[in-house]
């Protein structure tokens, strides 16, 4: 799949598969862009300038938390994890985005 393929993120969305791609361990920001990437069947790729920014608004409003250890290269790296009121939002989230995917599909499917 080129670049041109690539779905666009909607706004607000980056910040759902964040959270999911963290819900059952803790990864440094490469390893969440892989794994977004790897969930995604390789449709969706969340680049540097669009992700870090994104893992400091979470950590600001307490989604997630940050603890600096090394990765499987032995690099120091900042690992993310999900918080309880991050677990919390993540549900809100997900189920916000089934409303609104659900919605899409009627318009979509209404001839």
């Amino acid at each position: 799949m080129t670049a041109k393929e690539r779905l666009e993120l909607l706004q607000g969305t980056l910040d759902m598969l964040i959270l999911k791609s963290i819900s059952h361990a803790p990864m440094h920001g490469f390893g969440i862009s892989i794994r977004i990437r790897q969930m995604s069947q390789e449709v969706l790729q969340v680049e540097q300038g669009s992700l870090y920014p994104a893992l400091y608004r979470l950590e600001n409003r307490g989604w997630i938390k940050s603890e600096w250890g090394v990765s499987d290269n032995n690099r120091r790296a900042k690992f993310y994890e999900l918080t309880s009121v991050g677990r919390k939002q993540l549900g809100v989230e997900t189920a916000n985005w089934e409303r609104l995917s659900s919605a899409i599909n009627l318009v979509l499917a209404t001839g």
